[in-house]
């Protein structure tokens, strides 16, 4: 199997987690190498569904290596109530490791992400409150705490005292909230620390001889590219890079061992929080797709937004990350609609029409999409399991997707089971 990164080629949600399932059963390691606890990844196995929020979604196979990289920024608590979960429904967690250099969420990285939030108004960003925008401003801003300080009991101490002052500052002389207490903080993080001691070690070497040898690592995106913190939609974006490039920036592998990067993304398009959405569909049609397509959020349960799918940002996805494959999921969630749209290109207030993607789409208000009208398809399709079954105007959508993107569909998903992937093309 070749060394692949798994990227979401829309706003998130796209389900990375059943791709990266699928692929691990081949592959020696998985590796998460971006964002935190707000994102959200389902793996459904028989009757069980499984939602994960940091453990790599290749934990279902036990002699799989799952890897939370140094690019991933980690909230203790809610890392140690995943870890125990699954512990209780039977599942072994001694693959799991950690990376001594992934930084810590702390309590002021929550309150502030949530304060901040607020005091933008109407300008609100939609971030999930998790402190995870915090976290990795610390991080930049040299100031944060790494998992190899959390489990050195002397030196978290250390760096918490350092560190917290000024944040007190932040908290109580701008918005005006009650400071922290570093003996709390130290007794809640040390218990801890006791819990995740043992998985953490240093994970880039550990990940590069996979990669160098195995040639058989998965690495696990969050998020998608289109909330890439430079080349999403800015402002409405994430904290970190989702996108391919972030996987050699998360693990500390280069990138001549990436073999190969798979972009997942919906039949159809959706979004959550704030921020331009072209092909957004606010009647009953948006419901629908919701409805058939459990369109909530794994870690927040949010509504997302839902609309038509959008090949200007499906192109773009696949410039900006160099894909190979496109996984195509959630085909069955359009079965019963009498038609279906692809946004082919965008058309401004003055009637310019655009097929690229404007770096300032976050403030194009204005954008309308230009569409592609299909025929839909009745049939149930959640049973098929091979592309010459499905409806004949199911394989036209399809077809015509791979067309406009320029790249080739690897596979298709008719349902949230393992067993509900028609593969087209072999991309291990």
């Amino acid at each position: 199997m070749a060394n692949l990164v798994v990227v979401g080629a829309q706003w998130g949600d796209e389900a990375k987690g059943k791709v990266i399932d699928y692929l691990a059963q081949d592959a020696s390691m998985v590796v998460r190498y971006s964002g935190g606890n707000n994102a959200g990844h389902s793996v459904t196995v028989g009757q069980e569904e499984y939602k994960f929020h940091l453990v790599p979604s290749g934990i279902l196979h036990p002699q799989v290596t799952c890897v939370l990289a140094d690019g991933v920024v980690i909230d203790p608590g809610v890392l140690v109530k995943e870890i125990e979960e699954l512990c209780a429904r039977g599942l072994p967690v001694d693959n799991l490791k950690i990376s001594a250099a992934a930084h810590v969420i702390l309590p002021y990285h929550r309150l502030q992400d949530q304060l901040e939030e607020a005091r933008r108004g109407e300008h609100r960003i939609g971030t999930t409150g998790r402190g995870i925008g915090p976290a990795y401003t610390d991080k930049a801003a040299r100031c944060g705490i790494r998992m190899g300080d959390l489990v050195d009991p002397v030196r978290f101490e250390e760096r918490l005292r350092a560190i917290l002052p000024i944040k007190n500052a932040l908290l109580t002389g701008v918005y005006g909230v009650e400071p922290f207490d570093a003996g709390q903080i130290l007794k809640e993080y040390r218990a801890h620390a006791d819990y995740l001691r043992r998985f953490v070690c240093d994970t880039p070497a550990l990940v590069h001889r996979a990669a160098s040898t195995d040639r058989s690592v998965l690495f696990e995106g969050a998020q998608g590219t289109m909330l890439d913190l430079d080349l999403g939609t800015y402002p409405y974006v994430t904290s970190s890079h989702p996108i391919a490039g972030g996987a050699c920036l998360g693990t500390g592998v280069g990138p001549t061992l990436i073999d190969g990067v798979i972009g997942v993304a919906k039949s159809y398009t959706t979004r959550v929080g704030a921020g331009v959405f072209p092909t957004e569909l606010t009647c009953e049609i948006g419901s629908y797709i919701r409805e058939r397509g459990r369109e909530y959020g794994t870690t927040t349960g949010r509504p997302r937004r839902c609309g038509w799918l959008d090949i200007v940002a499906l192109r773009y996805a696949a410039q900006v990350n160099g894909m190979t494959y496109i996984a195509l999921g959630h085909l069955d969630v359009l079965s019963g609609l009498p038609e279906v749209k692809i946004c082919v290109a965008y058309r401004t207030a003055e009637g310019v029409v655009m097929t690229g993607m404007p770096s300032d789409l976050a403030f194009r208000t204005e954008i309308a999409p230009v569409y592609e009208v299909l025929p839909g398809w009745d049939t149930d399709i959640s049973e098929v399991r091979t592309l010459e079954d499905l409806p004949c105007n199911a394989r036209a959508y399809v077809r015509r997707v791979e067309e406009l993107i320029g790249v080739p569909v690897a596979s298709l998903s008719v349902g949230p089971a393992r067993e509900q992937t028609i593969l087209l093309r072999d991309p291990r």
